[in-house]
């Protein structure tokens, strides 16, 4: 008989409904059986796309003995970290401060009645391996651990939440004058971390890090840093060549095991690609290197093809796994491929891929990556680089067809309104740089989802799923999408993405913003009470939510002249500053917040007729500058906010602005672009 997870909204919890193990949502009714029976929980994060997950699944919880264990000692709680984000950074702090080991998923944790973690772990193996006891064991020991060291528990305890209140910053009495050093001690850090070999910041597993790239292709434009520069524009050459990179069908892994980029781990989750997406971008932008543009397309037609919902929002993530195996749907054998093609068409692709090599992937089968350029597999074949570019492209098309024909990932269908604003940003920049209508349509229609869906009675809701959106949306909820809101502002101007901006960002101050300390907490002022309150300023797989919101609300004062939510922005950067000159290398994000804040961006307002626009955006597009809002609305837009409410008249118009302080109107494009220079 299906658990009590059958009814959850969460992919990744349904995928657990039909386990021996009496497992419960994490609720007020579940919370208070734990207290009534005074019972352990065995607390259980993950997501669904998560192979460690479901490996322990396969051998732990679908076991009617380990189950019976389960069962008889613990309340077991099952929570999709996707879903409730505030619980997995509280318990992955709590995990880190017990065991001294960094967390990750699945995360094994045991709680009192009350929440407090007084043990934990992350996968357990039913027989033991990899030096760790089996599960059942460790679970009847926790169980004797926790009947017979009740008041020893409830010290430790105590002392836990103390530590994880201290993690909270305070602002500092003295006052605080912000200025651009941790913006260089930023640069040096990250870039000290570069592999310049395979590229990437630090060793394997090799994670993307886009908040440290982006702030470091920010900084080299500001700058003129070299270093920074090759450090960005290498790493993301390296990435789209390797197997992170899914070289057929387009998106981009979680991270690389290994150090060259060759294997991921095979989930593809939508915030990666939505940040991605902007990066590349503007790499494209700083090097006109085309293989920034090609990774920027086969995303998109990924996103566009297998990621937007037949209602517009986005999807969360593809798993990592199929027919029980990871990697099973991407990976292939060498004669297999040889089959598929033309005796030309092979000829390019071995080199190319590297099927000359040893395989690369368990089986002895290999995961695509580009290890020859074409230029060189061209010379080697002794063939134009237009024939060889011929003979790659049909023989992509043909092996894409053939894995088509595959069985698929599990897709984690949840819409998550902080995902979706990463994804619509990214989108929405791609639509601008590369002159794309289709991939505006997408992001606008993703945009109009989350608005007409999740935006209820005034308050934003976390997710989305079959028809049922719920729960109390978080910072970075409201902080992604009004960051996404400003990008289609730029891509493409309706005042419906302005005044839903307005709305969210005033939510944001009014629900989030500590108005003792400054800053924004992770959670709501009427959210469910934990046992932490989180206000976290450092980056992690996204950008933190207290960097993009400062970076959001300074460029929407711009947009709309409100002075308050530049000042609110002020306040969370003095807030953190301590934090700042101590690791700035960690707070990128905050970082690309403080130097908006010491060097305003510019707004550019065009106004110009349709065949006018199509020139003069089109030389924007070429030139990469962070530096610069430009908001381009038609010519009967209306409602425009005073900062951008500019006069349409007989002659294509620019209006350049610093501040309060504007150039004269520029009714020339090269005298615009010479501004800009």
């Amino acid at each position: 008989m299906p658990n009590r997870l059958a009814q959850e909204t969460s992919p990744y919890l349904q995928q657990h409904a039909d386990n021996p193990v009496d497992w419960h949502a994490w609720n007020p009714d579940s919370l208070r059986l734990a207290r009534e029976q005074d019972r352990p929980i065995l607390l259980s994060i993950g997501y669904s796309a998560c192979h460690w997950c479901h490996v322990m699944a396969h051998e732990s919880f679908e076991d009617a003995e380990v189950a019976a264990v389960m069962n008889k000692h613990f309340i077991n709680i099952k929570v999709d970290r996707e879903e409730r984000p505030d619980l997995d950074q509280i318990y992955q702090a709590a995990h880190h401060m017990l065991t001294q080991r960094n967390g990750g998923w699945p995360l094994t944790m045991f709680l009192s009645p009350d929440g407090t973690p007084f043990f934990g772990g992350t996968y357990f193996p039913k027989q033991a391996r990899y030096n760790l006891p089996t599960f059942p064991d460790l679970l009847k020991r926790v169980a004797q651990v926790y009947a017979e060291n009740r008041a020893e528990l409830a010290e430790q305890g105590r002392h836990l939440i103390d530590a994880l209140a201290e993690t909270v910053p305070r602002l500092n009495p003295a006052e605080i004058s912000l200025n651009d050093a941790p913006l260089a001690s930023a640069v040096k850090q990250n870039v000290g971390y570069f592999d310049s070999v395979h590229g990437g910041l630090g060793g394997a597993p090799k994670f993307l890090h886009p908040a440290e790239l982006d702030l470091l292709l920010r900084r080299s434009h500001t700058t003129g840093d070299k270093q920074a520069l090759h450090a960005v524009l290498f790493t993301l050459q390296q990435m789209a060549h390797g197997g992170l990179h899914d070289q057929l069908g387009g998106g981009f892994c979680r991270y690389s095991v290994d150090e060259r980029w060759d294997i991921p781990h095979f989930e593809k989750m939508l915030y990666d690609n939505g940040l991605l997406l902007a990066l590349y971008c503007d790499a494209w932008q700083s090097s006109g290197n085309p293989l920034f543009a090609h990774a920027v397309d086969q995303t998109a037609a990924w996103v566009l093809r297998e990621m937007q919902s037949p209602e517009g929002g986005y999807y969360s993530s593809l798993d990592a796994d199929s027919e029980h195996e990871e990697g099973k749907f991407y990976v292939w054998q060498r004669d297999e491929i040889r089959a598929l093609l033309s005796a030309g068409e092979y000829a390019v692709v071995q080199p190319y891929y590297g099927l000359e090599s040893a395989p690369n992937f368990e089986h002895h089968a290999w995961n695509l990556r580009v290890s020859a350029t074409l230029e060189e597999t061209a010379e080697h074949l002794d063939i134009s680089a237009e024939q060889a570019s011929a003979f790659l492209d049909s023989a992509r098309k043909k092996l894409f067809a053939a894995r088509e024909q595959r069985i698929r990932p599990g897709r984690d269908e949840k819409i998550l309104a902080s995902w979706n604003g990463l994804m619509i940003a990214g989108m929405a920049h791609a639509a601008r740089v590369f002159d794309r209508p289709d991939l505006l349509h997408s992001a606008q229609r993703a945009m109009d989802f989350v608005r007409r869906t999740l935006w209820r009675d005034g308050r934003l809701l976390a997710t989305y799923k079959d028809g049922k959106a719920h729960l109390n949306a978080y910072l970075d909820d409201h902080a992604f999408l009004l960051n996404a809101l400003l990008e289609l502002l730029q891509a493409g101007y309706r005042s419906t993405d302005l005044a839903f901006a307005v709305q969210l960002a005033d939510d944001l101050l009014a629900r989030f913003e500590d108005s003792q300390d400054g800053g924004f907490f992770f959670t709501s002022h009427d959210h469910e009470v934990l046992i932490q309150r989180n206000k976290i300023g450092s980056d992690n797989a996204t950008p933190a939510g207290n960097g993009i919101a400062a970076q959001a609300l300074l460029r929407l004062a711009l947009v709309t002249g409100e002075t308050k939510y530049a000042e609110a922005a002020e306040r969370c950067l003095k807030l953190f500053f301590p934090e700042l000159q101590q690791a700035a290398g960690y707070h990128s994000s905050l970082c690309t917040a403080l130097a908006e804040y010491l060097q305003p961006s510019a707004v550019l307002v065009l106004r110009a007729s349709s065949q006018d626009r199509t020139v003069w955006l089109n030389a924007l597009r070429l030139r990469y500058l962070p530096g610069v809002l430009t908001i381009a609305p038609v010519d009967d837009a209306t409602d425009l906010p005073a900062a951008i409410a500019k006069p349409v008249g007989d002659r294509t118009t620019a209006w350049l602005c610093h501040g309060t302080q504007c150039l004269p109107p520029i009714t020339g494009l090269g005298e615009l672009l010479a501004q800009l220079a």
